[in-house]
């Protein structure tokens, strides 16, 4: 559900990913089966028969997914050009307990925006039937009813948009294109002062300052906590996150979509953009720099910690800093690879830290898509990373304790309270928690609070943005905590059943058409592997630049998880032009694997294209 990772180049690339694509396959498009129904139809229940005729492009999501929200992006313009050939279906496919809810989809649908009809699938039926392993997975389907092509991951618009130009001509000429409107139907909009806020702060004056994140604007509010006093930012930002005061007055705002940071003078209502350059980072583009000059991925919260800015930057599992003085970005921690590892800044891990705290020697990070509560500290000349709370990508639930033992649901914010212990918003679980670094304890504060994104402290009291309830509900900090029924979760994906012994490992792409592989620097394809726990192989982890892998299994492990990263990067093929455009294709699978006598042994993993 992330991006990939580099990779020292090694060895040449696999020669199956350069072969010219053979004529497509005839496979039939199985039904789309979910129980939660349909969004965005008016009340009508799709079936693909209905859409016979259309170009059908299945986007496989879930809303805690950053990568997820990117590919939305991705697919608007393709949306809007072809809207009479083109239906955009997104099956909803939970990776978290909440995310099966069926009211948790429908406010998903519209706090991003999304303008084609939604399956709600939170049995993971329709994911099944087309055998997805990755969020986010795009699958195409001819208006004859034929699965034509699959894309894992990021970066496919640009193949998208010419495969789409290729059936439109290849099925006009036979006949069975149907031009025309589609199903979508847009809901009545609802009206309420915020809609969908994500993180608050306080200003000198009293009031708050609330990012309004669906509406793309600020908003401040009275000390109430209610009273509009002003918007700001109308036609600035889109989708804004975090809020951190500086040192003069100033609040520093991530501009998550923009993929950008700009600076909110109170006094003056004055907004500059200090960092990014509006474009997305893909890998490869620089990591340090000039700030309005390097590229930025969705930034969902900031930090004054230590003289700079701390970014909580989701989009590439990383934390960036920004120095004001200098006016420069750089990477402070994290690889780019999805998981939960502690250690050395450079060499941590994160998943998709979207929330940040700061005490005097200590920066919290709400580490989302491991349901985890990190932070960062001074460690000799650099820094470490440790974890207090959570265990991985695919352990959750709402369990109090001792914090080895003790589980949170996708946070999304962390505060730091007085005492020295911080106040969690537990996102997916609707509850505000508490871990103690002195007693190494987890408590609940407070339940019954709808999608809690951010809380911050307001004369004793605690002030929580309650994102999908669309409001700031105070609290007063209990002197006790809140009991509660402990629960424990793993993922809903069944795990992939393999033979013990060697498993081959094969990532399938292939150039979109009239592109090739951009062999003019070295490689351009890269591959890493590890596991959880890293027991469970014996040989063929690591880095390489073939899009396969044997991998040794350690008999003694019988359940694991495998972490594949794999990019590729095809460019125009036309000798005639000495610039051409070029495309990365890059996405992050973790497999939950189970050893079986029964099992495969060969796991094909799609990044573009269709496995033979």
């Amino acid at each position: 559900m992330s991006d990939s990772a580099p990779a020292t180049p090694s060895a040449t690339p696999s020669a199956s990913a350069s072969v010219p694509p053979p004529r497509r396959a005839r496979v039939r498009a199985p039904e789309l089966i979910g129980k939660g129904g349909w969004l965005n139809t008016g009340g009508d229940q799709l079936t693909l028969a209905d859409l016979r005729g259309k170009i059908v492009l299945l986007d496989f999501w879930t809303f805690c997914c950053v990568n997820c929200l990117h590919v939305l992006d991705e697919l608007r313009e393709l949306e809007e050009k072809h809207r009479d050939t083109l239906v955009i279906v997104g099956v909803h496919s939970p990776k978290f307990v909440h995310e099966a809810e069926h009211q948790a989809v429908v406010d998903a649908v519209e706090r991003y925006g999304v303008h084609h009809p939604v399956l709600d699938d939170p049995e993971l039926a329709t994911w099944k039937q087309y055998a997805v392993r990755a969020w986010p997975t795009l699958v195409v389907i001819d208006p004859e009813g034929y699965v034509v092509a699959q894309h894992a991951g990021e970066g496919h618009a640009n193949a998208l948009r010419m495969l789409v130009e290729e059936l439109e001509a290849e099925h006009e000429a036979k006949g069975t294109l149907r031009r025309g409107d589609g199903p979508y139907v847009a809901p009545e909009p609802v009206a309420t002062g915020l809609r969908f806020p994500g993180k608050a702060v306080l200003l000198p004056s009293g009031n708050l300052l609330v990012s309004d994140t669906t509406r793309h604007q600020l908003v401040e509010l009275a000390a109430d906590g209610e009273t509009v006093v002003r918007r700001i930012g109308e036609g600035v930002f889109r989708e804004p996150q975090g809020l951190a005061a500086l040192p003069d007055g100033r609040v520093v705002v991530a501009d998550t979509v923009h993929h950008a940071l700009r600076v909110l003078d109170p006094e003056t209502g004055a907004v500059e953009r200090v960092a990014g350059t509006g474009r997305q980072w893909w890998q490869g583009s620089p990591t340090s720099g000039p700030a309005l000059e390097v590229d930025l991925s969705s930034p969902w919260d900031v930090a004054w910690w230590q003289g700079r800015v701390w970014i909580a930057m989701a989009g590439v599992h990383q934390l960036w800093t920004y120095d004001p003085a200098t006016g420069t970005v750089e990477v402070a921690a994290g690889t780019t690879n999805e998981g939960l590892v502690d250690g050395p800044a450079a060499e941590a891990w994160f998943s998709q830290p979207s929330g940040l705290a700061a005490t005097e020697d200590r920066l919290w990070v709400a580490d989302s898509e491991s349901s985890a509560l990190r932070w960062i500290e001074r460690d000799g000349d650099g820094y470490a990373v440790r974890t207090a709370v959570g265990t991985g990508l695919f352990d959750f639930g709402h369990r109090d304790g001792p914090a080895g033992q003790a589980l949170f649901q996708h946070p999304l914010g962390v505060t730091a309270l007085p005492d020295g212990s911080v106040a969690v918003s537990d996102t997916y679980n609707h509850a505000l928690r508490r871990f103690d670094p002195a007693s190494g304890e987890v408590t609940t504060l407070a339940t019954d609070l709808r999608e809690p994104s951010d809380a911050v402290l307001v004369d004793g009291d605690i002030v929580v943005v309650e994102s999908a309830r669309h409001r700031l509900t105070r609290l007063r900090l209990p002197e006790e905590a809140v009991r509660v029924e402990a629960v424990a979760h793993r993922t809903r994906r069944e795990a992939t059943g393999i033979a013990p012994g060697t498993l081959r490992l094969d990532v399938v792409f292939r150039a979109p058409t009239g592109q090739k592989l951009d062999e003019r620097y070295g490689p351009s394809t890269r591959l890493l592997v590890s596991s959880t726990p890293p027991e469970l192989l014996l040989g063929g982890e690591g880095k390489g630049t073939d899009l396969f892998r044997e991998l040794a299994l350690n008999p003694e492990v019988t359940e694991g998880v495998l972490h594949v990263s794999a990019m590729a990067a095809s460019c125009d093929d036309d000798p005639a032009n000495e610039y051409p455009a070029c495309h990365v294709h890059q996405q992050d699978w973790g497999v939950p694997v189970k050893i079986t006598e029964t099992g495969a042994t060969r796991l094909p993993l799609i990044l573009a294209g269709l496995d033979a």
